[in-house]
């Protein structure tokens, strides 16, 4: 079995993600427009026919601005738990194509096994997302002020990760946001920052991650080079492992496609 996983476009102003197998392709959020979701399918040679389902992360504008286009013009449902289906506002979508789910529950669609997990964000039920078709596993875990236990758990198995590496702090702190947008930012309930990410990385790069991308960075507080630059150190200097000679790392783009990645099994 193949695992394929791409970025299609990642940052504050917008996130979705492909993930598929030879006979099933899903969506992870939907944060742009339905044309832009449209043409990044059809860049990576996905036919946007083919799309099975779109699962969504949380309800913020940045992941499910398109997700109500998208369900209604490829008829797919949408998975989101209780709590993000309340908030979100997408209007016109079937009863057939709202798929509630919960976290820590795990829910098939064809051949891929979907399990959400908690996050701390501030959004009314947010998940990351732990994915397996059959021997291989990818994660998504962004929009987190801090990783808990649980997201470590969910994660340290990952082949794949798509990892929050939102803010540099110093930008931040030194920025032109507002008090109360850079303490919301800074939070347990805000966003991972580049060291953050660092650290987390290098206590499970030793196991079976192979591919890591870095994303949902912040155009203000953060930049593509200083994200991978500190990422980098911090896993070198924390577990010795050499990233790009044991572990392959990019950022993933914000406007465009990022590379495609394909595991066999």
């Amino acid at each position: 079995m193949a695992l394929k996983f791409c970025p299609l476009f990642s940052g504050s102003d917008g996130n979705c993600t492909f993930v598929g197998t030879d006979n099933t392709n899903i969506l992870i959020d939907a944060g742009g427009s339905g044309k832009q979701i449209l043409c990044a399918l059809e860049e990576i040679g996905v036919d946007p026919k083919d799309i099975d389902a779109l699962i969504v992360t949380h309800e913020h504008s940045d992941h499910v601005k398109g997700a109500g286009v998208i369900s209604r013009k490829l008829d797919i449902p949408i998975y989101a738990t209780d709590g993000t289906w309340y908030a979100m506002s997408i209007g016109g979508i079937s009863p057939s194509n709202t798929k509630v789910i919960s976290s820590g529950e795990p829910f098939v669609i064809n051949d891929m096994v979907f399990t959400p997990f908690d996050i701390s964000h501030d959004a009314l039920e947010p998940v990351g997302i732990h994915i397996r078709a059959g021997d291989l596993t990818a994660a998504i875990a962004t929009d987190m002020g801090f990783a808990t236990e649980d997201v470590r758990d969910y994660i340290s198995d990952a082949d794949v990760l798509l990892l929050e590496a939102n803010y540099d702090e110093e930008m931040l702190r030194q920025g032109s946001y507002s008090y109360p947008l850079k303490k919301r930012i800074l939070s347990d309930k805000g966003h991972l920052c580049n060291d953050e990410a660092g650290r987390l990385v290098s206590s499970i790069a030793e196991g079976r991650l192979k591919k890591l991308y870095l994303g949902h960075l912040s155009q203000e507080n953060n930049n593509p080079v200083l994200a991978y630059k500190t990422v980098k150190r911090i896993v070198h200097e924390l577990c010795k492992v050499d990233v790009q000679k044991e572990l392959m790392m990019e950022v993933a783009l914000r406007y465009r496609v990022s590379s495609m990645t394909k595991l066999e099994k």
